[in-house]
Parts: structure tokens; C-alpha cells; sequence
């Protein structure tokens, strides 16, 4: 790690809503609803890739928050889902049953794996124009932590002891730091 920054090819949060909305229309037109809902998921959440994986439909559906173990950390936290995304849910899961992984794969009886989901989500990355060497499925929990104000909430959800630290993580302080110095001259 270099010090007082991020390291070479960590993965960043999509900062432009912009490019947020053409990623989501781009999985639309272009993958198919499971994908576009799986980046929405993520980027509404901030869940890991590995717990957004985990889940069934009941464990979502119908809830207003839902306590999610983490896989990494195996601490419980409580991840709430907004009207918007209760919506997109009952949308998303309308023609499935309680017990069905909420992200199926297309063979057989099982969920994506992790390395799917990045294929499927760098492919709509790259053709909106996001660097791949600064994109992964951390990114979607990333551009989550950016957008939300709660800084308390994001240390209790991505398990971090201090404010910096949360700050760092989600990228707010590489981007105050390049906003000082753009215009500085001597």
C-alpha cells in the first residue's frame, strides 16, 4: 500500500450518478434483469458480493431490513431497504419462490458464483467507460458507502472502527485531497 493513499488498482466507487444510470440502462438493453438487478441490489445496500450471493428470496422480500451474517467478518448487521428498493424486489421476485436463490444461476440449482457476477458487471462497466483496472464488485458496496450521508451507519456496515477509515475507504478522502490540490500553485 503506498502510504497515505490507496493502493495500485484498488477498486473505486462509481462517483458519477450519470454513469450509475448508464450502467443500470446498459444491463437492461444489453445483459438482463437479474444482472441489472444485482448491480441495483449491490449499489443500494452496500453488501459484499459474497452476501448479496448468499441470500434466498425470503430473506428480502416483503422486509422493510433484513439482519444479514456477514460471510468475511461473521457479524450480524441489519441492511434496510428504502420504498424505492422494496419495489424493485417485489418487482424483481414476482415469479419466484421464498426458497429460490435471489441471484440463480442459469445451471442448475445454485447462485451465481462471485466470479460470474464480476464478469457480468465488468462487461457493463467497461462499455459505460469505467476503467476495469478501478472496477470490481466491491465497487458497487463502494459507490453505496459514497452516496450515503450516514457515516455512523457505514462504519457498522462495512465494519470499521473509525470515521477516517470509512472515509478512506469509500474514496472521500482522495477526493478532497485531489479537489485542494487541482487548482494549487506556487
Amino acid at each position: 500500500m503506498m502510504k497515505g493513499g490507496r493502493q495500485p488498482g484498488a477498486k473505486e466507487p462509481v462517483r458519477s450518478l450519470d454513469k450509475v444510470d448508464e450502467m443500470k440502462e446498459w444491463l437492461l438493453r444489453h445483459s438482463s434483469y437479474r444482472n441489472y438487478f444485482l448491480f441495483y441490489f449491490g449499489i443500494n445496500t452496500g453488501l459484499r458480493i459474497s452476501d448479496i450471493l448468499n441470500l434466498r428470496v425470503k430473506d428480502v422480500r416483503g422486509k422493510d431490513f433484513a439482519k444479514i451474517k456477514m460471510k468475511k467478518t461473521e457479524q450480524t448487521v441489519e441492511v434496510f431497504f428504502n420504498g424505492v428498493l422494496q419495489q424493485e424486489i417485489l418487482k424483481y421476485t414476482k415469479n419466484m419462490a421464498d426458497s429460490d436463490w435471489l441471484f440463480p444461476s442459469r445451471k442448475g440449482e445454485k447462485a451465481i458464483t462471485r466470479q460470474m457476477a464480476d464478469k457480468l458487471l465488468r462487461e457493463a462497466a467497461v462499455a459505460c467507460g469505467i476503467d476495469q483496472d478501478h472496477w470490481g464488485t466491491h465497487s458497487m458496496r463502494k459507490t453505496f458507502g459514497y452516496r450515503n450521508k450516514d457515516v455512523y451507519y457505514l462504519m457498522k456496515l462495512f465494519g470499521h472502527t473509525t470515521q477516517g477509515q470509512t472515509l478512506r475507504y469509500i474514496g472521500v478522502e482522495a477526493d478532497g485531497i485531489r479537489k485542494t490540490m487541482e487548482n494549487f500553485t506556487l
